[in-house]
């Protein structure tokens, strides 16, 4: 029809990865299941008012080059209506929702997908930052303003970019998961008249109400209901508790004041010791264990190394406040009800601090509720959960309107029906998140060596503690006067000490062959400061991990091969820097030319009117992928441009640490020489010329980086003799197995 040829659903995905792995998570997996979808679309395109286009991009993982090269200049890209964006973060699990921006879409998609899996907490957590990565959904929305989705599996992320993303390890039943979803959902919006009239408006109106609150309930139903509405709900649900809160204290006259604050108390001191002790296991685990991170393949070790630790301090911080509430309710009674005898006082005194410290639950999900409301976090729909929840049970089964009875026991039914629908719709996404967040600890150190060996082990520990302290609240309250203290810690304690027994020992290894640590292997060819063509670059075999640790463990296997190791090993490349790693200069000068040595040659360097200008031919020999660092330090401004055309234009120039970083990847026929226009800055032009020369550790004005996609001979040699549960990491920002390092000083 031509009405849908002109109003386009885009289902995208990528068919490239890093040059680590086989891809088959990232995203063969994604390029299977649309296949097979335009096979299923097919048989019922002749009822659709949108056509359904299936975009195959590639350089996805360069930098999002093939979507915004389609979004920026294909011709079909003014009549793409909605975009729907397939990824993969992990090899298994469910594909999960992880990005939506409309109401109206999100809607559409849980009214038909048969098995949803979405989570506005995932989309929260990766919009802030925490996640350092990026999709091509991101194209389609900042640079198209399209509406969309945007679909990953997220489990087993530790294999993610890695040689174990491979089909022996994929599942075939995640495959099944989202193509049934999507099949589903294209479908219903192909064929409606009024998915397409949403789209078309959407970009007219404020996306602001167009947002939604989402999340699926055990994978079998999806909730969706309007930011403004959540807003609104929240609002109500915050201005009732503050009234009940203000009567009840105002009911309780300064003794119940006392008591609140003393609660209160004890979810600060919950909250310090259960962060505390997790910590300080997270600062011995690097010194005790073979490998700083050592529960990454087995990421079940966490419940006992941090989780134990965490639930034990939470309990202890909880206690203090319960014995400081117990020490005011005494001087309470002992006033006001003298004649109970002194084991009366003393239980009644017990279930009062026991009612006072559940309570204390509602304050800390209502401080949660009222901070997530005001910055409109979308994922504060946990806290509403949390809070009226148990408030409700508590409310129906144990308040009392009568201030002159005495308090009775907390009935185990009141926490029964007050946790059950928080840990239904919560316990799967906590689950989900440490994964992703243990999956990542393998990565962290995007400056290998530039992080402490303890920083990741904190991250896990203290994200235990938090969710602990909060989801554990309530059932601690019931803990302190039932007689198992003692057997609580003692279980606690058995429980951590396996666990540390476990790793310490390496019965349970931290990695395997199927979830291995990060280490890269790289030719290093250093022509750096080499003005002339006599003297020999600096030529070595480099090797780092962005997984916390040094390699003393790897070096075992490679005891012949002459490596040597420090935080003296320093190599700048470019996009990053290795702060420790080994080199070797064995048989480091084959398997390289001088031929495909990078060149930075100035070729006019000119002041007129007070302004300093620069000219720099960039010659990357035979390499289509590189990149290329300025010094803002000195540099306002710059250009790039091939022949006349001009690649990079003036103004809008960003920095980080003091310099702009420019990546390039192309085919084959890419051109391979570049004509670098640099516009000093006025406080430079002076300094550059004259101070610079009397200094003996000249700056770097500009440093290049280039890449090879060919293993020498001895990377080979080297790859070989690694250990299995080792595998090379790739990413946008990694260099290939043979890298050229260049770069000009400041005082050229």
């Amino acid at each position: 029809m031509p009405e849908a040829e002109e109003n386009l659903i885009l289902v995208s995905s990528h068919i490239d990865t890093v040059s680590t792995t086989e891809g088959a998570g990232d995203c063969s997996s994604c390029v299977g299941v649309m296949l097979e979808l335009a096979r299923g679309v097919a048989q019922w395109a002749h009822t659709f008012k949108s056509g359904v286009l299936f975009l195959f991009n590639t350089g996805e993982e360069e930098g999002l080059d093939g979507a915004h090269s389609f979004i920026t200049q294909h011709h079909w890209r003014n009549s793409v209506r909605f975009a729907v964006d397939l990824e993969a973060m992990g090899i298994s699990g469910k594909s999960t929702l992880f990005q939506g921006t409309d109401y109206w879409a999100l809607e559409s998609f849980a009214a038909v997908a048969k098995y949803p899996s979405a989570q506005i907490a995932l989309q929260d957590v990766f919009r802030s930052g925490a996640i350092k990565s990026a999709t091509d959904f991101q194209i389609y929305q900042e640079v198209a303003g399209l509406p969309g989705l945007d679909f990953a599996y997220t489990d087993t992320t530790s294999v993610y970019h890695t040689k174990n993303d491979k089909m022996k390890l994929l599942k075939p039943g995640s495959l099944q998961h989202i193509g049934d979803n999507m099949l589903a959902f294209l479908l219903h919006s192909a064929a409606s008249p009024n998915f397409l009239k949403n789209a078309q408006q959407q970009k007219q109106e404020n996306t602001e109400q167009n947002k939604a609150v989402f999340f699926d309930i055990l994978g079998k139903y999806m909730v969706v209901y309007s930011q403004r509405l959540a807003t609104m709900f929240h609002n109500s649900i915050i201005l009732q508790s503050l009234l009940i809160w203000g009567t009840s204290l105002l009911m309780g006259g300064r003794s119940g004041l006392v008591s609140f604050g003393l609660s209160c108390l004890s979810i600060i001191l919950m909250l310090i010791f259960s962060i505390c002790l997790p910590v300080v296991v997270a600062f011995i685990l690097p010194h005790i264990c073979p490998f700083p991170v050592p529960y990454v393949a087995n990421p079940w070790l966490i419940i006992g190394l941090f989780g134990s630790p965490a639930l034990l301090g939470a309990f202890i911080g909880q206690h203090i406040g319960f014995n400081l509430l117990k020490r005011q309710l005494r001087c309470v009674y002992s006033r006001t009800k003298p004649g109970l005898t002194h084991n009366t006082r003393e239980y009644v005194i017990d279930l009062e601090a026991e009612r006072w410290i559940f309570k204390s639950g509602f304050v800390q999900w209502l401080i949660l509720l009222i901070l997530g409301t005001y910055f409109k976090v979308g994922s504060s729909y946990i806290a509403l959960i949390w809070l009226v929840s148990p408030a409700f049970a508590y409310g129906f089964l144990e308040a009392t309107l009568s201030p002159v009875r005495l308090p009775k026991q907390l009935k185990v039914v009141t926490l029964v029906l007050g946790m059950a629908a928080p840990v239904v719709s919560s316990a799967g996404l906590a689950v989900r998140m440490a994964d992703v967040i243990v999956g990542s600890v393998v990565r962290v150190d995007r400056n290998p060596g530039g992080l402490p060996d303890w920083l990741g082990n904190v991250i896990v520990a203290v994200a235990i503690a938090i969710v602990i302290c909060f989801m554990f609240v309530y059932l601690l309250s019931y803990v302190h006067i039932s007689g198992d203290k003692r057997t609580l810690g003692l279980l606690l304690c058995i429980f951590f000490g396996l666990s540390l027994a476990l790793v310490t020992s390496g019965i349970v290894p931290a990695f395997t062959g199927d979830v291995a640590r990060s280490v890269n292997v790289v030719h290093v060819v250093d022509a750096t400061g080499i003005d002339d063509g006599n003297r020999e670059p600096l030529s070595y075999i480099s090797l780092f991990s962005n997984t916390p640790g040094k390699l003393t463990k790897e070096l075992v296997d490679l005891g012949d091969e002459d490596f040597f190791c420090g935080r003296n090993m320093t190599t700048d490349f470019v996009t990053f820097t290795m702060k420790y790693g080994c080199w070797s200069y064995k048989d480091s000068s084959t398997g390289w030319s001088k031929s495909e040595v990078p060149m930075l040659r100035v070729e006019s360097d000119s002041v007129t009117d007070g302004a300093r200008q620069t000219v720099i031919l960039v010659d990357t020999k035979s390499s289509t992928r590189w990149s290329l660092g300025i010094n803002k330090q000195e540099i306002d401004d710059f250009t790039v441009q091939v022949d006349s055309e001009k690649l990079v234009l003036l103004g809008d120039k960003t920095e980080v640490d003091g310099w702009h970083t420019i990546q390039f990847a192309g085919g084959k026929n890419s051109p391979t020489k570049f004509q670098l226009t640099l516009y000093w800055s006025n406080s430079a032009t002076e300094t550059s010329r004259k101070e610079a020369k009397e200094a003996t550790d000249v700056p770097l004005l500009v440093k290049l980086r280039t890449d090879v996609n060919r293993v020498t001979p001895q990377v080979t040699n080297v790859l070989e003799k690694l250990p299995r549960w080792s595998t090379p990491f790739g990413k946008s920002t990694s260099p290939y197995t043979l890298a050229f390092l260049t770069g000009l000083r400041v005082n050229i």
